[in-house]
């Protein structure tokens, strides 16, 4: 397993190109606007902050999920796929604050990406989001800098060109900070999805647990079945009836219900790997 690290922009870019994408047993984004704020704050004061761990291979998920609010590009063919393990919340915060390449998917919440540094501030985090401060989608360019402008070069002459001496340092000081602050990384290669699944699960009992389908979703995972292009299929076939867009709790209730005789997706868990019911009674 190789060890190396990620400079922003770089991994900007190789989102961007479709190079670094999200398999659909992750679960979504879920950090709260606070979090992402703090994780920030611990990139500009280069606090650790853990590790991102991608799995690098040849041959494409037949099933994947957005980047946070964001639908990534395919990937050219010729080259491999990083698939993030672990750190989606964390680079999904990154993408989502600096990037300004784009455009979210219709009807999600972006209002987490409107970061700004206040100038001068005396807090302890100077990170604030625009609605706190402002309104009609204004601000004040002497108090406040969009991290959107981080790496967008014209922006960012265009708003510290009018500044004063000390307010366009700070500005420089906060640019050069993020442009050399380092993501650790750790990649490793395999073609073997067992393998993948179990460092997949084993990573996610140390952090904050997926739920029933999620897990599921890894465990049944292979070259001929996967789990959530089921469900979604079956759930295709369902919306004729009146049942548009059943989730996949539901669904995943209904087959415990008919296998099992029990409404408890967990049991489940028992047939495909026993170590979870084990692990759901620590």
């Amino acid at each position: 397993m190789s060890e190396t690290y990620y400079f922003i922009k770089n991994l900007i870019n190789d989102l961007e190109r479709g190079k670094i994408r999200i398999p659909s047993f992750q679960r979504g984004f879920v950090w709260e606007p606070e979090r992402v704020a703090y994780f920030i704050d611990s990139v500009y004061k280069g606090f650790p902050f853990g590790s991102v761990l991608l799995w690098r291979t040849k041959n494409p998920l037949r099933t994947e999920r957005n980047l946070g609010s964001y639908q990534l590009p395919e990937n050219d063919p010729d080259y491999p796929i990083d698939y993030v393990l672990d750190g989606q919340q964390r680079i999904t915060s990154i993408f989502g604050i600096f990037q300004n390449y784009l455009t979210p998917q219709d009807g999600e919440d972006t209002d987490w990406t409107n970061l700004f540094f206040e100038l001068d501030s005396k807090d302890s985090v100077p990170f604030k989001y625009l609605e706190k401060y402002t309104s009609n989608g204004e601000y004040d360019n002497t108090k406040f800098f969009p991290l959107k402008y981080v790496f967008d070069s014209r922006n960012y002459r265009k708003v510290t060109r009018s500044l004063d001496e000390n307010l366009a340092q700070q500005i420089d000081d906060l640019v050069d900070r993020f442009t050399q602050a380092r993501i650790p990384v750790e990649r490793f290669e395999s073609e073997e999805r067992k393998y993948v699944a179990t460092v997949f699960e084993r990573i996610n009992k140390q952090g904050v647990e997926l739920d029933t389908f999620q897990l599921l979703s890894v465990w049944n995972w292979s070259e001929d079945f996967d789990l959530q292009e089921k469900f979604k299929s079956v759930s295709e076939e369902l919306e004729p009836f009146g049942f548009k867009e059943v989730g996949s709790d539901l669904l995943l209730k209904c087959c415990s219900a008919v296998v099992m005789h029990s409404a408890d997706p967990e049991n489940f868990m028992d047939r495909v790997h026993p170590s979870f019911a084990m692990s759901k009674s620590t």
